[in-house]
């Protein structure tokens, strides 16, 4: 049985190929250190737990979901962007919660893209956006980021190419795998940018909280909901990452498209993870100052690490990883893979997030100190 055609335009996912090659070295006894994944290693709020066990007995806890999920999950997204983003989101047809916000991608990818139509993906970038462009034999038009420019869209560049066949403009920010952050003027300019060329506009936004004072939304720019929708998750933020819970928003009729696509996909969210999903959201400023505590003391330690390889980087960058630029002649993949056999560290290339990532590499903030500490001795 041959697969469909559209397999043969992309890969399998990066670390998913890269780690069958450091579980191979782990079955061999070497003490790998994985510093390249950003899976939260932390526990999620207390509270969260108690909800999802305490729900487990209640009438309605196995049966379907509704495709919207519950009414007081909406309402707590809406409360927490409100609370933390100033964002007034109507609870009741602005938020469409998501099994995890990679799913996102693909339902919003499917809701508006047709063959041939063209998308505006960042490079470096996640590289989900490229492969569901692939996947719905849609077109990637990538625009280059660069340190020189703080990691943000060149408009100047943008505005002469072909955009005319462009539906979707992918953005993320704070970004990955960057750690650099948005501003309002940036925001501005890509709303007019979205609005002068018929773009539709998405911000995925799941590392706001990560070691970052002022989290931003584009949703808080006046204008925004014409044209753009929001992504987010509790993935980083709430170390609920295997919960996959995720989160659209922006103006009902956008969402009732995606919605469309979602509600022929799945039957619901488990109605224990949304009475966690909503603890979360509710959270006091207590959590966020103590999960970046955590992360403060072990960003510095990668510091440390980074600079040890002759690695520079950006100390205001925010976000779960430090971006480092590699010393002159080397190449991301050949700096990785050195350090992985030599010193049973495991780092990722910046080239998994396109071209701009040569001459870089990423490392997580999802290890404890003791591991950070031994990589160091190790170096």
């Amino acid at each position: 049985m041959e697969v469909a055609k559209r397999l043969h335009s992309v890969e399998e996912y990066y670390f998913s190929k890269k780690l069958k090659e450091v579980n191979v070295l782990k079955s061999q006894g070497k003490p790998i250190i994985n510093l390249g994944i950003g899976s939260p290693d932390l526990q999620p709020p207390g509270k969260v737990i108690s909800a999802i066990t305490d729900s487990l007995t209640s009438g309605n806890a196995h049966k379907y979901q509704s495709y919207q999920g519950l009414p007081e999950l909406r309402e707590a997204i809406a409360g927490f962007y409100k609370t933390h983003f100033q964002v007034n989101i109507n609870a009741a047809n602005e938020v469409l919660p998501l099994m995890g916000s990679k799913e996102g991608i693909m339902h919003i990818s499917m809701a508006f893209l047709n063959e041939g139509d063209a998308v505006l993906i960042p490079n470096p970038g996640y590289p989900t956006y490229t492969s569901v462009t692939k996947l719905l034999q849609a077109e990637p038009i990538f625009y280059n980021l660069a340190e020189a420019n703080n990691w943000c869209p060149n408009f100047e560049e943008l505005e002469k190419q072909d955009l005319s066949k462009v539906k979707i403009m992918w953005l993320n920010y704070p970004h990955m795998p960057t750690g650099a952050k948005a501003t309002k003027a940036m925001f501005k300019t890509v709303i007019a940018f979205a609005k002068k060329h018929n773009i539709l506009v998405i911000n995925d936004n799941p590392y706001s909280f990560i070691l970052n004072k002022e989290p931003l939304s584009i949703l808080s720019v006046k204008g925004s909901k014409e044209v753009c929708l929001e992504l987010n998750s509790l993935s980083k933020t709430f170390n609920m990452a295997g919960w996959r819970v995720g989160m659209l928003l922006g103006n009902q009729e956008l969402l009732n498209a995606v919605l469309k696509v979602k509600s022929n996909m799945d039957s619901g969210m488990f109605y224990g993870i949304q009475k966690g999903a909503i603890e979360a959201l509710n959270s006091s400023e207590m959590w966020f100052v103590s999960l970046n505590s955590i992360y403060e003391r072990r960003r510095k330690l990668v510091w440390e690490l980074a600079a040890k390889l002759n690695c520079s980087f950006d100390e205001n960058a925010s976000g779960l990883f430090v971006w480092a630029k590699l010393p002159p002649f080397f190449k991301s993949e050949e700096f990785i893979d050195k350090l992985l056999i030599e010193n049973n560290i495991f780092i990722t290339p910046g080239t998994v997030f396109g071209s701009q990532g040569e001459g870089y590499v990423r490392f997580s903030l999802c290890a404890t100190t003791d591991e950070i500490q031994e990589a160091i001795a190790r170096v």
